[in-house]
Protein backbone atom coordinates (compact mmCIF):
# COMPACT_ATOMS: atom_id res chain seq x y z
CA UNK A 1 0.00 0.00 0.00
CA UNK A 2 1.50 3.10 -1.03
CA UNK A 3 1.82 5.99 2.07
CA UNK A 4 -1.81 7.48 1.17
CA UNK A 5 -3.60 4.60 1.59
CA UNK A 6 -1.55 4.21 5.30
CA UNK A 7 -2.56 7.75 6.54
CA UNK A 8 -6.48 6.98 5.40
CA UNK A 9 -5.98 3.69 7.59
CA UNK A 10 -4.87 5.18 10.87
CA UNK A 11 -6.79 8.17 10.79
CA UNK A 12 -10.05 5.90 10.39
CA UNK A 13 -8.32 3.90 13.57
CA UNK A 14 -8.24 6.56 15.87
CA UNK A 15 -11.76 7.99 14.45
CA UNK A 16 -13.05 4.36 15.70
CA UNK A 17 -11.24 4.85 18.62
CA UNK A 18 -12.18 8.43 19.58
CA UNK A 19 -16.19 7.02 18.80
CA UNK A 20 -15.72 4.92 21.57
CA UNK A 21 -15.66 1.83 18.67
CA UNK A 22 -13.10 0.02 19.94
CA UNK A 23 -13.88 -3.78 18.61
CA UNK A 24 -13.75 -1.70 14.71
CA UNK A 25 -10.42 -0.28 16.16
CA UNK A 26 -8.65 -3.61 17.31
CA UNK A 27 -10.12 -4.78 13.66
CA UNK A 28 -7.68 -2.90 12.57
CA UNK A 29 -4.91 -4.15 13.88
CA UNK A 30 -3.06 -7.80 12.91
CA UNK A 31 -3.52 -10.49 14.67
CA UNK A 32 0.57 -10.43 15.91
CA UNK A 33 0.45 -6.89 16.40
CA UNK A 34 2.53 -5.00 19.14
CA UNK A 35 1.71 -1.61 20.86
CA UNK A 36 4.54 -0.22 22.60
CA UNK A 37 3.81 2.68 25.26
CA UNK A 38 7.04 4.85 26.13
CA UNK A 39 7.71 5.13 29.91
CA UNK A 40 7.78 3.78 33.47
CA UNK A 41 4.54 4.18 33.97
CA UNK A 42 1.59 2.08 34.66
CA UNK A 43 0.45 2.04 30.93
CA UNK A 44 3.96 1.40 30.07
CA UNK A 45 5.90 -1.28 28.25
CA UNK A 46 5.07 -3.85 25.41
CA UNK A 47 1.73 -5.31 24.45
CA UNK A 48 -0.13 -8.06 22.39
CA UNK A 49 -3.04 -7.24 20.55
CA UNK A 50 -4.96 -9.32 23.07
CA UNK A 51 -2.58 -7.55 25.98
CA UNK A 52 -3.57 -3.77 24.63
CA UNK A 53 -7.60 -5.08 24.45
CA UNK A 54 -7.28 -6.22 27.57
CA UNK A 55 -5.81 -3.07 28.79
CA UNK A 56 -8.43 -0.55 26.92
CA UNK A 57 -11.24 -2.77 28.73
CA UNK A 58 -9.31 -1.21 31.94
CA UNK A 59 -9.25 2.17 30.71
CA UNK A 60 -11.72 2.53 28.86
CA UNK A 61 -14.41 2.14 32.22
CA UNK A 62 -12.41 5.38 33.60
CA UNK A 63 -13.75 7.67 30.96
CA UNK A 64 -17.49 7.30 31.46
CA UNK A 65 -17.53 10.13 28.63
CA UNK A 66 -15.41 8.30 26.19
CA UNK A 67 -11.59 9.58 25.32
CA UNK A 68 -10.68 11.22 22.11
CA UNK A 69 -7.62 11.22 20.55
CA UNK A 70 -6.87 13.87 17.53
CA UNK A 71 -3.88 13.56 14.96
CA UNK A 72 -2.76 17.08 14.59
CA UNK A 73 0.04 16.57 12.16
CA UNK A 74 1.06 13.15 10.33
CA UNK A 75 3.52 11.82 7.98
CA UNK A 76 3.83 8.89 5.92
CA UNK A 77 6.72 6.92 4.20
CA UNK A 78 6.82 3.45 3.11
CA UNK A 79 4.84 1.38 5.36
CA UNK A 80 5.34 4.18 8.49
CA UNK A 81 2.92 6.74 9.66
CA UNK A 82 3.82 9.51 12.15
CA UNK A 83 1.41 10.98 13.66
CA UNK A 84 1.47 13.92 16.07
CA UNK A 85 -2.37 13.95 18.25
CA UNK A 86 -4.01 15.34 21.55
CA UNK A 87 -6.26 13.39 23.62
CA UNK A 88 -8.67 14.58 25.86
CA UNK A 89 -10.94 12.63 28.40
CA UNK A 90 -13.31 13.55 31.59
CA UNK A 91 -11.93 11.01 34.42
CA UNK A 92 -14.23 9.31 36.97
CA UNK A 93 -11.59 10.55 39.63
CA UNK A 94 -12.92 13.88 38.71
CA UNK A 95 -9.33 14.70 37.02
CA UNK A 96 -9.34 15.63 32.88
CA UNK A 97 -6.75 13.28 30.74
CA UNK A 98 -5.43 15.93 28.12
CA UNK A 99 -2.51 13.89 26.84
CA UNK A 100 0.23 14.99 23.76
CA UNK A 101 1.17 12.16 21.66
CA UNK A 102 3.63 11.35 18.95
CA UNK A 103 2.62 7.57 17.69
CA UNK A 104 4.52 5.86 14.91
CA UNK A 105 2.69 3.19 13.36
CA UNK A 106 3.63 0.59 10.74
CA UNK A 107 1.47 -0.73 8.29
CA UNK A 108 1.52 -4.07 6.32
CA UNK A 109 -1.21 -5.10 4.01
CA UNK A 110 -4.14 -2.79 4.98
CA UNK A 111 -3.50 -3.58 8.87
CA UNK A 112 -1.43 -1.36 11.72
CA UNK A 113 1.15 -4.48 12.89
CA UNK A 114 3.12 -1.88 14.79
CA UNK A 115 2.59 1.16 17.02
CA UNK A 116 5.17 3.13 19.20
CA UNK A 117 3.32 5.78 21.50
CA UNK A 118 5.19 8.38 23.50
CA UNK A 119 3.65 10.26 25.36
CA UNK A 120 4.06 12.76 28.72
CA UNK A 121 4.24 10.47 31.19
CA UNK A 122 4.04 12.81 34.36
CA UNK A 123 0.61 13.44 32.93
CA UNK A 124 -0.82 9.88 33.08
CA UNK A 125 0.98 9.80 36.48
CA UNK A 126 -0.52 12.65 37.89
CA UNK A 127 -4.15 11.83 36.65
CA UNK A 128 -4.53 7.93 36.93
CA UNK A 129 -1.61 7.36 39.53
Amino acid sequence: MDAESNKKIVLQFWENFSAGDYSSALDMLSHDATWWVAGSTSLSGTYSKSEFSTLLEQVVPLAPNGLTVTPNLMTAEDDRVSVEATSYGEISNGKTYKNIYHFMMVINKGKIIAVREYLDTEHVTSVFG
